[in-house]
């Protein structure tokens, strides 16, 4: 993953935010959307590029564009940067490969103890039925 590439590659549209306001909210644009061309992207490699289709499906549009917002911030500045790290952030986890998951026995201990406590649950069951007449 090249970070610089990427970066040039990003595209920055401020929009009005949406909300309450007073009487500046309609003249100033201080919410950042921040739009990410994966399928033309030349920072990432194809392998990257699938896993990071897969991970992020639900969030890529038909054409596999990443679209992020951010309108947090009074300061169309401040939102860029908090887009931009959040942008950041969530190529990082989409690109990390989970551990591989070692099946694991329970010890004999374990197993153990967990059968005596079956017993001793159902002797206390056992024990508060009426006694049966033979």
């Amino acid at each position: 993953m090249d970070k610089e590439q990427i970066h040039r590659e990003l595209q920055f549209k401020a929009v009005r935010s949406s909300g309450a306001g007073g009487q500046h909210v309609n003249k100033v644009s201080s919410k950042v959307e921040l739009s990410f061309n994966l399928p033309n992207s030349e920072g990432l490699t194809d392998k990257e590029k699938e896993r990071i289709q897969q991970k992020l499906a639900s969030r890529l549009t038909n054409d596999g564009v990443l679209i992020l917002q951010c309108d947090e911030a009074r300061s169309q500045h401040k939102n860029k940067e908090l887009v931009l790290k959040r942008f950041f952030e969530v190529l990082k986890k989409s690109l990390e490969v989970p551990k591989k998951r070692k099946p694991t026995k329970p010890t004999r201990t374990s197993v153990e103890k967990r059968l005596k406590l079956k017993k001793m649950s159902a002797q206390r069951k056992a024990s508060r039925k009426p006694p049966s007449v033979n």
